[in-house]
């Protein structure tokens, strides 16, 4: 298979146009060449934070049906990812996770983000409460694969027994925080580098004490996830991050829910109820939960409100959540990695998406 005439986006070597070839599931052959390209091929998509959507619930272990509808937005890689919930109900995630991605070798399922329940109740956001607790020996003893993510809150009773984590490949990323600038640094410190949806669920930023949210825009290697709905973050705050942290210190996610893609109405994330109004879910108390953002449109909306170059955009929509999940035979396009790429048009609309070399989704 050779996708030909296409202007050319890798987040190292940067943007020409020219042809890929692919055999046998990887990139054989990048020619450079001059060409009016008729696409822009750049890496396929990685989101690790999303709930559901179109009706597709990670807490329902509806993964192929995730699947399938994420093709269609360019997602090549993703981690099914959970609300605060009991340790038998995570056990039945990860073991349905683990089953589906053993009987299908060649899914964009990479495994589960466990958001929670090792949060601080004071920042629960749509978190059940009764389901939030301290980590214990006990419980952490039965997280393992497919588990590769877990959002935790640096500051709770008992959080250092979550470095044991980090020993099984299990990015820690901190959120739902109302840590101190030193708690975080205790996990800084031991490698733990990432802050769940910036700066949603965070202790505000003060000038006295600039906390987990001041240590998010401080420090140079602390990756953040930002939700670009025009709804968790104004489109000035999500300009404000990238000029502070440039391409390389943003992840991008959707942190949707299973009504993503469906008409306004009520649903439920985990045990709550919500109520979508106008493409926004919320908890009856008119707290945001999750989004209904689609990774395509949360693409465009970073570029729109920040200006990047097209090299940046491939960073933060693949390149970096690669690294973070060392995943090093993906989110380039590049002579033997992985052939899971998206064609994009003129206006980033996804016409092809290609998985593993194989042609998952078509526009037209």
């Amino acid at each position: 298979m050779i996708v030909e005439k296409v202007l050319i986006v890798d987040p190292i070597d940067g943007e020409f146009t020219g042809d890929v070839e692919i055999e046998e599931g990887k990139i054989v052959k990048v020619e450079k060449r001059e060409c009016i390209p008729r696409g822009v091929l750049m890496p396929g998509f990685v989101d690790p934070h999303i709930h559901g959507v179109v009706g597709a619930d990670t807490m329902n272990c509806d993964f192929s049906e995730m699947e399938e509808f994420l093709y269609s937005q360019g997602v090549t890689t993703f981690l099914a990812t959970t609300v605060s919930t009991s340790l038998e109900k995570m056990k039945e995630i990860l073991r349905k996770a683990r089953d589906y991605i053993l009987e299908n070798p060649s899914t964009s399922l990479l495994g589960v983000h466990l958001e929670g329940p090792y949060i601080s109740k004071e920042k629960k956001g749509a978190h059940s409460e009764k389901h939030i607790r301290p980590p214990s020996e006990r419980e952490l003893s039965e997280i393992d694969s497919p588990a590769k993510m877990l959002t935790f809150a640096p500051e709770i009773e008992s959080s250092e027994l979550l470095l044991k984590l980090v020993e099984r490949d299990i990015v820690l990323s901190a959120g739902h925080s109302i840590a101190t600038f030193e708690e975080f640094m205790k996990f800084y410190k031991e490698g733990v580098k990432r802050i769940t949806h910036f700066p949603n669920g965070l202790k505000p930023l003060h000038h006295r004490e600039i906390g987990i949210t001041g240590a998010g825009l401080l420090l140079d290697d602390v990756k953040l996830e930002l939700i670009c709905d025009g709804v968790h973050l104004s489109r000035e705050m999500v300009k404000l991050v990238y000029k502070v942290k440039k391409a390389n210190g943003i992840v991008l996610v959707t942190d949707s829910i299973s009504a993503a893609g469906l008409k306004d109405g009520t649903t439920t994330l985990g045990d709550l109820v919500v109520k979508v109004k106008d493409g926004v879910p919320r908890l009856e108390d008119g707290t945001l939960a999750g989004s209904t953002l689609f990774f395509s449109q949360a693409v465009k909306n970073f570029r729109k409100f920040t200006g990047c170059s097209i090299t940046e955009l491939a960073k933060v929509s693949s390149y970096n959540s690669c690294v973070e999940l060392g995943l090093d035979d993906r989110g380039r396009i590049a002579e033997g990695t992985r052939a899971d790429l998206v064609l994009l048009d003129e206006d980033l609309n996804v016409v092809m998406t290609i998985k593993e070399g194989e042609v998952v989704f078509r526009s037209r």
